[in-house]
């Protein structure tokens, strides 16, 4: 018998751009408790995406710091939608066989799963810092291209490949 599911926890948003989406991304940077170290990474990869997205050239006029936020936020949150997954493979066992069966994505873990794969695929890069890295991977995942939007792609194959087995859903 399972124990009863764990209640959702709040996320507070993040101090600089006041979003929680931001501040949930923070965290999954985040290695051994170093909430600081984390932030420093994910802020520096975003005004890194902001000074080489061709849209702070047009911003640059403006100066305006709220607005230049925006545009980061705006450009992580497409980065992100490039990324998530719609549907992914579960192993269910049936009959003494085991079947990857497709299985639709909840929006929560849809998100999880864009963060965590954007955070992996940026650590394998080649920059010279996590900031850097991060934001090649950002840029390149709102082009549609870079190692997150592979790993999606790949989800993606595995479920079509599978969708034989879709009817041992249940």
């Amino acid at each position: 018998m399972r124990r009863k599911a764990a209640a959702k926890r709040k996320i507070l948003s993040d101090p600089l751009f006041k979003s929680q989406i931001v501040a949930k991304f923070i965290n999954v940077v985040m290695r051994r408790g170093k909430k600081s170290a984390a932030e420093k990474i994910v802020y520096g990869a975003l005004d890194e995406v902001l000074k080489r997205s061709k849209r702070a050239a047009l911003d640059e006029s403006i100066k305006n710091s709220v607005n230049l936020r925006k545009t980061a936020i705006e450009i992580f949150e497409k980065a992100l939608s490039a990324v998530k997954p719609t549907v992914e493979v579960r192993s269910r066992r049936v009959g003494g066989a085991t079947y990857q069966i497709p299985v639709e994505v909840r929006m929560d873990r849809q998100l999880a799963l864009a963060m965590r794969w954007l955070v992996e695929s940026a650590s394998k890069r080649g920059d010279k810092g996590m900031g850097l890295r991060l934001a090649s991977e950002l840029l390149d995942a709102m082009e549609g291209k870079g190692g997150a939007v592979k790993t999606r792609e790949d989800v993606h194959k595995m479920a079509k490949a599978n969708q034989a087995f879709a009817h041992f859903r249940w």
